[in-house]
């Protein structure tokens, strides 16, 4: 029998990344590694059906405590590198920049530097670096988002997820260290923190709370269902090309104001309530600074180089979405609430 690999998956307590973990876990062809700091968006909690897995071990620490991670990489012999652990939201990166290129930038810079290391016969190792569509900027009414767009980042977090891009990409320039990058659009699914947009709608309106909506709600987002994109996480590391950056998104672009009516009226039918009453709760408040007016990714090479391509309608996502948040009352409870951390003191601490 073949002995596993073992691959380090970093922010893998976190949205994105638990389903990225548990996809690896389930798929009992590596040993999974899962390294989160467990700040306020990451939950042990999202990954508690994995956690006696014989494939998995999580360990608590941060990317940006270098003597840490040089000794993660003696203690495990990594085959690869997943890497989503990142600040991600932009309305805290106005507000305190410094935290978003500390994590994002530094401590990308950490692993990077970890890898190059330790990674004796580097070309048979692989770094991949999750990133985000905001690095190319913003569109006008019309175009895509291709792999070969121009860097033009408009936000504090947009751009020190840029600048760790290039530190990657300069790193398999100058060391040779083998990478990939991909780029996806806005996410959305099970495990989300209520901060972001659609599991915030659902958290209020089934709380008869005010419905915030920057501007006019006329920004227009790439919707990509969480599970598709670790599909797609899981086909870019295994086969894509050393050197390439794929773009991940959903063909499924949505203005914020037909989005949240979506929502409200899909919500309004799940509650058993009449018809227009969520759509009363909207409030449309002041716009975000430099708020980009419209992303959309072109997902083409993945779909042709690897054969990925969404696998659910947005409306049927939607739903899923939305069945989940009201069947999870507790888990959302537990996130707004801070109590999240009790599960990691409860269940790893002492481990």
């Amino acid at each position: 029998m073949t002995e596993k690999e073992t691959i380090l998956i970093t922010g893998g307590a976190g949205f994105i990344g638990s389903h990225v973990v548990r996809r690896f876990v389930k798929s009992e062809k590596y040993i999974i590694v899962n390294l989160d700091k467990l700040t306020y968006a990451g939950n042990l909690e999202n990954l508690r059906d994995i956690e006696d897995n014989p494939n998995y071990k999580f360990v608590k620490g941060d990317i940006c405590d270098f003597a840490f991670i040089k000794e993660l990489f003696s203690k495990y012999d990594f085959k690869g590198v997943i890497h989503l652990a990142a600040e991600s939201h932009v309305d805290r990166s106005i507000s305190n920049p410094m935290e978003f290129i500390q994590t994002n930038v530094v401590g990308t810079v950490g692993l990077l530097n970890a890898a190059k290391d330790s990674w004796a016969n580097i070309g048979d190792r692989r770094f991949y670096h999750v990133s985000t569509d905001e690095v190319y900027g913003s569109l006008g009414e019309t175009g895509f988002f291709t792999e070969t767009t121009p860097y033009d980042p408009q936000s504090p977090y947009s751009a020190s997820k840029a600048s760790s891009d290039h530190f990657v990409r300069a790193y398999g320039n100058t060391y040779g260290l083998p990478f990939v990058i991909s780029n996806c659009s806005n996410n959305y699914g099970p495990n989300h923190f209520p901060e972001k947009l659609i599991p915030l709608m659902i958290h209020n309106i089934k709380n008869g709370k005010p419905l915030p909506v920057y501007g006019k709600g006329e920004n227009v987002r790439d919707w990509l269902y969480v599970e598709d994109h670790a599909r797609a996480i899981e086909l870019i590391f295994e086969k894509g090309k050393n050197g390439d950056t794929y773009n991940i998104g959903g063909f499924n672009e949505w203005k914020n104001i037909d989005l949240v009516h979506l929502l409200c009226d899909v919500m309004d039918d799940k509650l058993g309530n009449s018809q227009g009453t969520s759509r009363k709760l909207i409030t449309y408040v002041k716009d975000r600074a430099g708020h980009d007016l419209r992303y959309a990714i072109d997902a083409t090479k993945l779909q042709q180089e690897l054969g990925w391509e969404p696998s659910l309608q947005f409306k049927e996502g939607l739903e899923k979405t939305i069945d989940w948040y009201l069947a999870n009352e507790k888990w959302l409870q537990d996130v707004t609430s801070g109590d999240y951390l009790k599960y990691y003191d409860e269940h790893y601490a002492n481990r």
